[in-house]
């Protein structure tokens, strides 16, 4: 009886520990989903966003160089790293922004942290002057 108390114990353990070590695989695969940052009051920026939603379509920027990143987590890039997708980003006509981010969603690249309160800035300012 001691004997199938303590396997059962065990078997209990080990369940938790698969279980828990899948649940942080797969919490850190996830790309970083962009919100659309639509005011709401545009007819155009809703049915931008909604097709931006449908589109599985893959564009590049002249960036298929950042491809060799894919995978790497948010935090972890070098300076020199988050310095090519910034230079990509300034690069970017208006209204190609939103659309590079889902891009990089897209191709399984994750946006330097570094970078993110910039992109989203100049998303923000691009949709004012929009």
């Amino acid at each position: 009886m001691l004997y199938l108390i303590l396997s059962m114990i065990v078997l209990g353990l080990l369940t938790a520990a698969i279980n828990r070590f899948r649940s942080k695989e797969t919490e850190t695969s996830r790309p970083v989903v962009i919100p659309p940052a639509c005011c709401g009051q545009h007819e155009v920026c809703e049915r931008d966003s909604l097709r931006a939603s449908l589109s599985e379509r893959i564009s590049y920027y002249d960036d298929e160089e950042l491809d060799r990143f894919r995978g790497t987590e948010a935090g972890a890039y070098t300076e020199e790293a988050a310095n090519e997708f910034r230079e990509v980003l300034y690069t970017l006509r208006t209204g190609e922004i939103a659309a590079w981010l889902r891009s990089l969603q897209l191709r399984g690249l994750n946006l330097p942290d570094s970078l993110k309160d910039e992109a989203f800035l100049l998303l923000g300012e691009q949709q004012k002057h929009a």
